[in-house]
Order: structure tokens, then sequence, then C-alpha cells
């Protein structure tokens, strides 16, 4: 039912402005407030905090139409879920949960999600980010680059080193908030593909962020960003099984209306069997993507699974 319901959502809503999106760049703020409406950005989360307590192949199924639909709006409801919401459900303390949980569920909030950086991508152990401790604060310096919602969202929970030496043993996940002073944007990056997702540089100079906004202990950063990252891995392969679906429709309407010598190409065995191959591949990865989420789902550890989706 709920894969369902998200697919004439997303039809009826999201696919018919897709194209105009991509072109212009523009954020389709329109179709984050129709997820909230129908309450996606609840469906994995516990009914305790506003949540639809669905599982999370659930919210793979939802990811899928949605990125059938408009891959842009598929990366904007993934990031949301499964990279910034759910680091603050798994690790945050109750507090944290109230101010940035809730809203995020509720989609009050846009998030973020900010680890990768100019020099080593998303090794998330090699980060140069910096933490100073300063009291019941600490001062944050660094750049994040290829921050998908960057420009749009209002938290971003952004990984940064208290202690260099100690290595990934000195990161801290901090949840830091859109207006906090020293925190600015870069420009939007002009992309290939997936254009309107907001996606830019954070910069952060001499940002004073409360304590209070770590999620876990200090120096768990690293073990909170790989465990972000399985999950993240599955709500990126239901995009990708998506956008696949979308292909292969497009490319079986055209077969069938594509005329060569009198008949369309959909009877020629040569795009059959094109089309077979296609629709094969995508079963095949759909099932990898549903099989991590499932064993997700059982509560054992899917790092495998998730990286084969």
């Amino acid at each position: 039912m709920l894969r369902d319901t998200a697919r004439q959502v997303a039809q009826d809503n999201f696919a018919p402005k897709a194209a105009y999106h991509d072109a212009t760049s523009e954020f389709p703020r329109d179709n984050v407030r129709i997820m909230a409406q129908n309450e996606f950005f609840g469906v994995p989360f516990p009914t305790e905090y506003g949540g639809v307590g669905a599982d999370y192949l659930s919210y793979a199924l939802i990811e899928e139409e949605i990125s059938r639909a408009c891959a842009t709006t598929g990366v904007i409801y993934s990031v949301q879920i499964s990279l910034a919401a759910m680091p603050i459900c798994n690790f945050g303390n109750e507090e944290q949960k109230e101010r940035f949980l809730k809203p995020l569920i509720k989609g009050d909030m846009l998030g973020a999600y900010a680890l990768s950086e100019p020099s080593n991508g998303s090794d998330a152990s090699a980060g140069r980010t910096s933490a100073t401790d300063d009291g019941d604060h600490y001062i944050i310096n660094g750049t994040k680059n290829f921050i998908t919602n960057a420009i749009e969202a209002d938290t971003y929970v952004v990984y940064a080193n208290t202690n260099f030496d100690l290595g990934h043993k000195g990161m801290i996940a901090i949840v830091i908030e859109k207006g906090t002073p020293g925190f600015t944007f870069g420009k939007l990056e002009d992309k290939m593909g997936i254009r309107a997702s907001a996606t830019a540089e954070l910069h952060f100079d001499n940002c004073r962020v409360p304590k209070a906004n770590v999620l876990g202990d200090v120096g768990h950063g690293f073990k909170i960003a790989l465990a972000t990252l399985d999950g993240g891995r599955i709500g990126i392969a239901a995009q990708a099984v998506g956008i696949a679906q979308a292909a292969l429709d497009l490319a079986k309407k055209y077969s069938q209306e594509r005329m060569a010598f009198g008949k369309p190409i959909s009877d020629k065995q040569a795009i059959q069997f094109m089309l077979a191959d296609m629709a094969t591949n995508i079963e095949a990865a759909r099932l990898l993507t549903w099989r991590a989420a499932w064993i997700k789902d059982q509560g054992q550890r899917y790092t495998k699974e998730a990286a084969m989706a």
C-alpha cells in the first residue's frame, strides 16, 4: 500500500516537473512539502517521535518510486531519511531528538550530511575539519563539499576531529544549524544530472557550536559515519533502481512507437534482447536492495549487502 501511494503521488506530482527542475536547477521545494504532507519522511522512524513506524524496506520501496519519477527528489528524500535524520534517531539523546529529529520527520526541517571534503572525498577517517574545545562549545573550522541539500537545509550532521593525533578516534558527529555565525556556503555545483538538489560546499570559519549538539560520545564520530553510510547505501541503491526502471519504461515505450520498415522496432528480436537484459539487471539490482533492507530490519549486520546493492 505504501508503495502504491508513493507511486501515485510521485507520478502525479513529481514526474511532470522533473525535466523542468533538472534543466533549471531550481530546488523542488513543492515536492518536499508534498512528501511531508504524505508522511514519507516519517516512514522508518518510531511513532513516539512522530514517525510512521514502518521498516527500512518500506523506505526503500518509496525511495525507488520517488526516484522513478524524479531523480532529484529521490536524492533529497534519501539524504533526509538515511543520512540526516537516521543518525540522530540512532545516536542522539532525547533532547536532540526533540529539537532535530521530530522536525525532520514532520518535514518542518530539511537535513544534510556533511562528511566529504575536497582533499579526501568520503574517506571518513581522513577529514581535516577540526573541532577545537572551547568550554561548552566546539570551534569548527574546515570545508565540506558535494553536500546534497546544502543551501536549502536547516540542520547539518557534520563530522569533525577534536584531536588529529588520535586519528579517527578523535572524530565527532555534531549537528550544526543554518545561520550559525561562521557557517557559510560555496556556489551551487553545476552537475551533469540531478541538478536541482542544491549541491554546494559548506565553509566553517571559527564556527562556534554547542557541545550539546554532539551525537553520541566524543570519539565515536567515525563509528557513526560508517553506520550511517551503510543505511545510506541502501537508499542510493533504491534511487538507482528507480532511475533505471524509469529508463526502461521510456525505452519500452519508444520501441513501441518507433517505426522501421512499417513495424515498431519492438518487433525486432535484437531490440527485445536488449530490453530483456535491462529488465533482468534491474530486477537483480532491486532484489539486492530489498535483501539489504530486509537484513537491516532483522537487526543483523548488513554492511556487505548494502555495499553489494
